[in-house]
């Protein structure tokens, strides 16, 4: 807002001084530097010319004119081409005000007019749980999400479930013959688990197969590394479960009606574990629905010679002329692969809502994949397909390195989840005895501060960036975590409460405060979440939000190590730093929720 009114006074400057009219963009205003006095700096460069003068001349006739002509400059010092502003207290007083009088500051509502952004994320496979690599998955999507929505656009949450295909087959498969009917409710555990535990019996029977074939082939022979590759076709279990997968595809009723049965478990379990980690949908699809929608417009394709077909009938898009080589769309028995299912689930999404732009949050392993399925929906015809955003996420790894699920060595969500929030817990009873909360209470506060640290910590880190989980820092409550910002917030909610308590209301000010240097600062910050906001939006970036909330906590504590609040003596000077308070507190929560973190009231 300071900024706004600053800049159109340069303008005018300009216009006054020069007589040139300069678009906005030619007005560079930034925070200026610690080393000078100052808050912020306009770069003069861009009128030198049109002044004909020195650089510092034409910032001190500037200076001049925007003292003279604007209620939020007090003064200013010119250092070569840069003109530095010292902002008048009663316009940081304005701009508190401003700030207080908009419950979400910063922020941006979707009008009618607005683009429609849909965020596909989760992806999940219906052969096992969840794990750590899709808590982040899930965490940038929502994140994500809440941030675009936050810039103004219209936003659909997506999700698409990988519910049929040969891991699919594997789990059902060992079901089938080492289950002996067993059910989520005999056995006691979440579906999802049950049905990955399935999924990693059939992994270990298959490699004893294999393991055996290979020992015979080589005996007739065979060199080891073709004998292993033989072994791995030949096996007899993976050849029942291709055959599993072509009985499923041709609706044979048994096979469908266990598959039905399995994936109705894994559902109600992932639900559990997206209700705990605070996420959710406005529209899930379906593998088992889209492949055909796929097929379709693959046949469309080949109609109108975007793609070819093979001799053993498989169906290729050549995309040498692209610089890429040639996909595979359906395979030669006429089964379908990744690709066709996306383009499948394009078309269905484009017959269900008017898409202005399409967001796929997808790991980095990926990156050729969307290459490649960005050209094809744009031969198909799909309006947003040549400028489709595929949200490139690194890998989360772990000291003794990555997750296998076929071998059973991922990090389960719901574990880690569970485990998460024990922690806090631990970490937090003794403080909550101290200020007397209940077990329940108690119980609450270490969900939300247990889930905080685990979102801050994973979306803090630049998406594009493998990254090392550590659970022991993550629960820190100093440093560039979660529960530092939360126990902040806490902090400030309960100087507050005293306040009310003591009979004073925090109302906005008329302005007459001497303000500290500290106080300046911290309004300055507090006001940056709108370009915060803008600029997250702009870089698909919740680590952008993520690292200004920390700033803004640390630039509270040092405020708040250097002035009393409820000590002041100064009547006024209190009622401005409650005030000041209560705004960084709004706007901690409000930055913490486009990351769908909780801040409690209490810790």
């Amino acid at each position: 807002m300071i900024e706004k009114e600053i800049t159109l006074a340069v303008l005018k400057a300009v216009k006054e001084l020069y007589g040139q009219e300069v678009p906005e963009k030619m007005a560079q205003l930034q925070k200026t530097r610690a080393e000078f006095e100052g808050n912020l700096t306009l770069v003069v460069f861009p009128f030198v010319k049109m002044a004909r003068k020195k650089p510092e001349e034409v910032a001190a006739e500037i200076g001049e004119y925007l003292v003279k002509n604007s209620n939020s400059v007090a003064a200013y010092n010119v250092v070569k081409g840069f003109l530095n502003l010292v902002i008048a207290p009663e316009a940081w007083v304005s701009l508190l005000n401003a700030i207080d009088a908009d419950e979400h500051y910063g922020e941006k509502k979707a009008t009618e007019d607005s683009d429609l952004v849909m965020i596909e994320y989760s992806s999940p496979n219906t052969n096992k749980p969840l794990h750590l690599g899709h808590v982040r998955n899930n965490l940038l999507g929502w994140s994500l999400a809440q941030i675009m929505a936050a810039n103004g656009h219209k936003v659909v949450k997506t999700n698409i479930v990988n519910d049929r295909g040969i891991h699919i087959c594997k789990s059902m498969l060992a079901w089938q013959k080492w289950g002996n009917g067993e059910t989520p409710e005999t056995s006691g555990k979440k579906g999802d688990h049950l049905i990955g535990d399935y999924y990693v019996a059939f992994d270990k029977h298959y490699k004893a197969e294999c393991d055996e074939l290979t020992k015979k082939y080589v005996a007739e022979g065979m060199a080891e590394d073709a004998a292993k590759e033989k072994a791995k076709q030949e096996a007899p279990l993976i050849k029942e479960a291709h055959d599993m997968l072509v009985k499923w595809e041709n609706n044979d009723p048994e096979i469908r009606a266990l598959w039905a049965k399995m994936n109705e478990w894994v559902y109600a379990g992932f639900n559990e574990t997206y209700k705990a980690l605070g996420v959710s949908f406005d529209k899930i699809y379906y593998e088992s629905n889209t492949y055909l929608e796929g097929k379709e417009k693959v046949d469309e394709g080949l109609a109108k010679g975007f793609f070819y077909r093979r001799p053993d009938n498989s169906v290729w898009a050549d995309l040498t002329s692209e610089g890429l080589d040639e996909k595979l769309l359906l395979r030669s028995d006429g089964t379908s692969v990744y690709m066709t299912q996306d383009i499948g689930t394009a078309k269905l999404r484009f017959q269900d809502y008017p898409i202005d732009q399409m967001i796929y949050v997808v790991g980095n392993e990926q990156n050729y994949h969307f290459q490649v399925l960005s050209i094809l929906l744009d031969k198909l015809g799909f309006k947003w397909g040549k400028d489709l955003v595929h949200f490139s996420y690194g890998m989360v790894e772990l000291p003794n390195g990555k997750m296998k699920s076929r071998e059973g060595t991922v990090v389960d969500a719901d574990d880690l989840i569970a485990s998460m929030i024990n922690d806090a817990y631990e970490v937090s009873r003794d403080h909550a005895k101290k200020v007397d909360m209940t077990e329940e209470e108690s119980r609450e506060v270490a969900r939300i501060v247990g889930m905080g640290a685990l979102k801050y910590f994973i979306l803090k880190v630049d998406a594009r960036k493998n990254m090392l989980f550590n659970p022991a820092e993550s629960i820190d409550f100093n440093g560039n975590t979660g529960p530092f910002i939360q126990y902040t917030y806490a902090r400030i909610r309960s100087i507050l409460r005293k306040a009310e308590e003591q009979g004073l209301k925090v109302e906005q000010m008329n302005g007459g405060v001497e303000l500290a240097e500290k106080e300046i600062e911290l309004i300055q910050k507090t006001s940056e979440y709108a370009a915060a906001v803008a600029q997250a939006g702009k870089d698909y970036s919740p680590s952008g939000i993520a690292n200004y909330c920390y700033e803004l906590t640390k630039a509270f504590n040092q405020f708040y190590h250097d002035y009393s609040i409820l000590g002041e003596e100064d009547a006024k000077k209190k009622q401005f730093r409650l005030l000041l308070a209560k705004n960084v507190a709004k706007t901690l929560k409000n930055g913490m929720a486009l990351l769908g973190i909780e801040v409690p009231e209490r810790m």
